[in-house]
Formats: C-alpha cells, structure tokens, sequence
C-alpha cells in the first residue's frame, strides 16, 4: 500500500500526512511534487492542508491548474482513493471532483482550534473503522471553510448518505453553536457520489497520536490500508 501525498507550493501540511502514513503497517508513502505528472504507483492520494499558491484568487482555484492534477483525476475516474484535507478538500472541489465550494467563514476570521464532528456514514473506505453515530475530536485551521453548495446539491447528498462528517457539539447534537464556519448543514466532510473521494476541512493527520491530544484521526488511515489488505487477499 503507498500513499501518494501532493505537494503543492504553500503546502504546509504535507509533512504531517507523510508522517502518519509511513508509521502505518503494511503502508509506504511519498511526497508528489504538483508540477510532477508521475504518480508513482500510488494506491492512495491525498491533498493535504496549507496555502497552496498562497491561496491568492481562490483558495485552491489555483492548485487545480496543476499539473499533477490531470493524473489525480484520472486515478479518481478509476475508482482509487483520494483524500482531500482543508486546503485539499478546497482544491478537490474547484477541480469538480466534489460538488459545492468552500467559502469564506461566516464571521471572517481564521479559525485555529479542535472541533468535534459526528460519523454521519461508516460504510466508507474512509471510515470503515469508525462506529456510526460516534462523536471525533479533530482541530481545524482554516479562514475559509464554509461549505455552500445548491439546496438541491444538498438534497442529494444527504439522500445518497455523500455528508460523511458533521460538526457537532460534544453530546452530538448538530446544532447552530457547534458549526464553527457556517457550513451548510453542518458539512465537515462529503465524498462523491462513487465514495472513492473524501474532502474534510478537519485534520484527521494532526489527531494520530495522543501527545496531539486526540488519536481519532489515525483509524481513518487505518480504514484504507485495511481494505487495501482485504483486497489482495
């Protein structure tokens, strides 16, 4: 199993990710340079957090130009694994492999803090070994944040079981004061329709070891090397 991580100038989180996924078992990983056309022979991509070309124009309207991002798509139409975090998930919908955009938040101000967020689907390659309904603790750091998308985009996803993580409050409950950036519906994390592409604004890559404060965000890694596994069995 390799891990391909994209790098992209202004990424700053791509360290973070290559460091969870090399401690993995039966896991390798890598970083991809964004002007680089080569994947590798990567089973999994992710586009980490940061400010990729200084998040000038649009945040990620840039990155999507890439490119590296030609490949990403084609090893997204092929089904593969891709995981977009913050900024990634920013790029991964300006590139059209999600719906909706990430605007500014709400209240305009960067947001730097852990949030905790609902499992709203546990039948995922992503989150196989999380328990539906459970509550995560993962920080955010991001100014834009606000996922929009169409009243009947929305409508979709929530038919087709796509919103994958909510902001919550501790108890659970997805209410109004747990929704850091006002995010419609409280969306902290969708995949597309085929379930092969996960966008979070979270960072599951700063909550892999308990001296972070959490460890919530390592089973989500775990989840795709294990069905890699199952897979070549």
């Amino acid at each position: 199993m390799r891990f391909g991580i994209v790098v992209f100038p202004g990424s700053n989180c791509d360290h973070d990710a290559l460091h969870v996924c090399q401690s993995l078992p039966n896991a390798e990983a890598k970083l991809l340079w964004h002007k680089s056309t080569d994947l590798e022979e990567s089973d999994i991509l992710i586009l980490p957090g940061g400010f990729s070309f200084g998040d000038y124009l649009r945040t990620g309207a840039i990155a999507r130009f890439s490119p590296i991002m030609t490949e990403v798509m084609r090893h997204a139409k092929l089904g593969k694994p891709v995981l977009g975090i913050c900024n990634g998930f920013q790029i991964l919908c300006e590139a059209g492999l999600l719906p909706g955009v990430l605007l500014r938040n709400v209240h305009r101000r960067f947001i730097c803090k852990t949030v905790t967020l609902k499992v709203m689907q546990n039948d995922t390659i992503f989150t196989a070994n999380y328990h539906q309904g459970e509550v995560l603790r993962m920080p955010i750091a991001h100014g834009d944040g606000n996922y929009f998308a169409s009243p009947e985009v929305l409508h979709e996803m929530e038919d087709n079981g796509q919103i994958i993580f909510k902001y919550c409050n501790a108890h659970g409950e997805i209410t109004d004061d747990a929704n850091p950036n006002g995010s419609a519906h409280n969306i902290a994390g969708i995949v597309n329709k085929e379930r092969n592409v996960l966008g979070m604004m979270p960072h599951p890559e700063r909550a892999a070891e308990s001296l972070l404060g959490s460890t919530d965000g390592r089973r989500l890694f775990e989840s795709l090397v294990q069905r890699a596994v199952l897979q070549a069995m």
